[in-house]
């Protein structure tokens, strides 16, 4: 009885020890939300203003004739795909990789450093990816994509709704599609809308990728906050259902030693 005792108490320690874990992960994780999102509502707004500027270029017949535009149907698709730095967030990496498995033809580009784990490529980071970064990327993209190399472009990630929901989506980049907005006139690009248009795609989808960088980022602190606050909850109560079962089995222990000294002291 005694050893079940002593197995008892060192459970105990061993979950407490686990739940003092949880609990630190998840205030570094609350630390962390404001500032993720204050940088993902910056990015929301960043984008709207993108959208609305390729929106309002692509609506031009010129348009079409930008490399950027043509529609190609080859089979050769890129996909960028955003995952965490590490994991203890609940399903935040498994459902991103779960997405990128629906495209088996395609060539994954990894953002993050579970990402390059699973793809097998250098790592980098999410949490600090920069705008330099995915204007490199951005600038290889485009070159590559002007060439025929690849016909489509797009990019797996994060979509964050409120701390309580995330949910991995795909966002599709290239080929721009031509805008049916006929709310244009007076708005004129110089020196016309097709070279602006040339020149603007690196921006957008370096843009693009850094949106949707910080916005992954935000999902991945907020899942981490709330697994860690049920990974805490589950120990909490596990060391409760230990103690009740540790103090059943220390007055167990006693009663059986009274027993004995009863049993003994009658003879």
């Amino acid at each position: 009885m005694s050893g079940n005792t002593k197995t008892l108490r060192v459970r105990i320690k061993s979950v407490t020890s686990t739940m003092q874990l949880t609990k630190a992960m998840g205030l570094v994780a609350s630390s962390k939300i404001r500032r993720a999102n204050e940088a993902m509502l910056k990015g929301r707004d960043y984008c709207r203003a993108l959208e609305e500027t390729i929106s309002i270029l692509s609506s031009d017949r010129e348009s079409l004739k930008s490399p950027y535009m043509q529609v190609r149907n080859s089979g050769r698709t890129k996909i960028i795909v955003i995952a965490g730095d590490r994991g203890l967030a609940g399903g935040y990496n498994a459902n991103v990789f779960r997405l990128a498995k629906e495209f088996p033809e395609a060539e994954f580009i990894p953002v993050g450093k579970r990402a390059c784990e699973k793809f097998n490529q250098p790592i980098n980071s999410s949490e600090n990816y920069s705008f330099e970064e995915a204007a490199a990327l951005a600038d290889s993209l485009c070159s590559d994509f002007s060439e025929g190399k690849f016909d489509k472009l797009g990019i797996i990630f994060t979509k964050y709704q409120s701390v309580m929901s995330q949910e991995a989506c795909i966002k599709w980049i290239l080929p721009f599609e031509k805008s049916k907005r006929e709310d244009v006139s007076g708005i004129v690009f110089e020196p016309d809308n097709l070279t602006v248009l040339n020149n603007v795609a690196r921006e957008y989808i370096a843009g693009m990728i850094t949106i949707c960088a910080r916005e992954s980022f935000a999902s991945e602190v907020a899942a981490r906050r709330m697994a860690m606050d049920s990974a805490e909850k589950n120990a909490q109560q596990m060391i409760s259902d230990l103690r009740l079962e540790y103090n059943r089995a220390r007055q167990g222990a006693i009663t059986q030693e009274i027993t004995e000294i009863v049993a003994g002291s009658g003879n």
